[in-house]
């Protein structure tokens, strides 16, 4: 049963995890409306709220909703 309020797209798209002066590569698994799944190499000292910098006209503000080994989930807020 899918319990996601929006359908993702699955993909396999660079990302970059941009918080207080920091970065973190990552990969865009899947995409919605609302949010994502990220392949991280871990995440441990990822923030719960970063900014997900696709290219350079995609910043998109975030926090995390769940973690995983080498995965994190999030959720898109209002800018």
């Amino acid at each position: 049963m899918e319990l996601r309020a929006a359908q993702r797209r699955r993909m396999l798209k660079a990302g970059t995890i941009s918080f207080g002066g920091g970065a973190i590569d990552c990969t865009v698994r899947n995409l919605s409306m609302s949010g994502a799944a990220l392949d991280v190499t871990s995440p441990i000292g990822i923030p719960d709220r970063f900014t997900l910098v696709m290219g350079p006209d995609t910043q998109l503000p975030c926090r995390i909703v769940w973690r995983k080994e080498n995965r994190v989930g999030i959720r898109f807020e209002a800018t």
